[in-house]
């Protein structure tokens, strides 16, 4: 059964006149959209600059409660599962961008907060290089990465070539989708699609089911396959494209961005070496080179004489909440930023400041993707 909040964060996103960015606004305001909803006659007493379009949006909501429930009744009879921004099954990553959807719909059972996650993007109408280059990089993964998730779009070219090559190789991935999950676009793609979500991965939107097809959402989507991932990789794309929006979405995001090169005079390679000539991505060769880069290498490996000397030297002082937040890294290889707020109950901005002053004295590492690790043990 959909759960209520799952409906409340529906029919939020369904008010008119309520912009998306007003709407996060009040579920981070109120910790929750049913607290929205209960609260709506009073929002001066808890915002009180509200403005006067937000009152009038609060103030008329039963048609978007009657789809919501609508909805709601469509999810269960296709097993569809809704994950609310206040959900702690909502992706921990995407979370912290400040235009995260409301609501999300999975169909699958995988799990979004999964300790790796890569987007993997590309053109369309992408060459045998290109094709060849994202299948032995999804191959490789595999063996240097296998519990990674592997995100993409479902379109043609890349994106098609990622999730085929993952499910080849027995890797979970997830098709990001830009209408509701009542129909697949392109339909050709009906197949891996099911594969996907049969094999441990799945299918997601932020669209209800009904949405027509419609350009700006395939744009819109974008954002949750930059938002929600620790890296995102080019592998090839023209000078302008959806897969050069990702990218600056995701850097933006803070997410680490990679770029496979290609041949100069190659129409399908000018956004990857653009992207690379003007330090808005890392070149990648390899998989190897995207471990290293993330500093995903097993820490057992490399591990010399002089570096276990300097594990067994005497951590300087520390505060109460430094050693909170490094007992909590000690209980994983690594840790992201957003699981360290939530586990610890201080501030995002906060816990930044405490671990760059771990990282400072030695005692934390930060890895790619805004993710911690210890290294040196008390």
């Amino acid at each position: 059964m959909v759960n209520q909040e799952v409906i409340f964060s529906i029919a939020l996103s369904k008010l008119k006149g309520l912009s998306l960015l007003n709407a996060r606004v009040l579920v981070d305001a109120m910790g929750a959209a049913s607290e929205v909803f209960a609260h709506r006659k009073d929002i001066l007493q808890i915002i009180p600059d509200a403005s006067k379009r937000l009152q009038e949006a609060l103030g008329d909501v039963d048609d978007a409660l009657r789809a919501a429930e609508q909805e709601a009744e469509w999810m269960e009879r296709k097993h569809v599962r809704g994950i609310a921004l206040s959900s702690d099954e909502y992706p921990l990553r995407l979370k912290e961008c400040e235009d995260a959807p409301l609501v999300l719909y999975l169909c699958g059972d995988t799990d979004l907060n999964r300790r790796r996650i890569i987007s993997i993007i590309g053109t369309r109408k992408c060459s045998d290089y290109g094709r060849s280059m994202c299948s032995q990089f999804v191959a490789d993964l595999k063996r240097l990465c296998p519990d990674a998730l592997i995100v993409s779009g479902l379109a043609y070219g890349i994106d098609v070539c990622a999730h085929r090559t993952a499910l080849e190789n027995g890797m979970d991935t997830i098709g990001v989708l830009a209408h509701g999950l009542d129909t697949i676009y392109p339909s050709v793609h009906r197949r891996t699609a099911t594969e996907m979500v049969r094999t441990g991965g799945g299918l997601l939107t932020e669209y209800t089911s009904g949405t027509a097809l419609d350009k700006m959402n395939f744009v819109r989507r974008n954002r949750i396959v930059a938002g929600i991932c620790d890296a995102c990789v080019v592998v090839e794309s023209s000078a302008k494209g959806g897969s050069l929006i990702t990218a600056e979405l995701a850097s933006g995001y803070g997410r680490d961005v990679f770029a496979f090169p290609g041949r100069a005079d190659d129409v399908c390679s000018v956004g990857c070496n653009n992207l690379i000539k003007r330090h808005q991505a890392t070149l990648l060769t390899s998989a190897e080179d995207l471990i290293e880069a993330m500093g995903w290498q097993n820490p057992l490996l490399g591990r010399t004489a002089q570096g276990d000397a300097v594990q067994q030297e005497l951590f300087p002082e520390l505060n109460e909440e430094e050693l909170m937040l490094v007992r909590m890294l000690r209980q994983a290889d690594d840790k992201h930023i957003n699981q360290i707020v939530a586990e610890s109950g201080i501030s995002y901005s906060r816990v930044s400041m405490i671990l760059f002053d771990l990282e400072m004295k030695g005692i934390v590492k930060a890895l790619g993707g805004a993710r911690y690790r210890i290294v040196r043990r008390l």
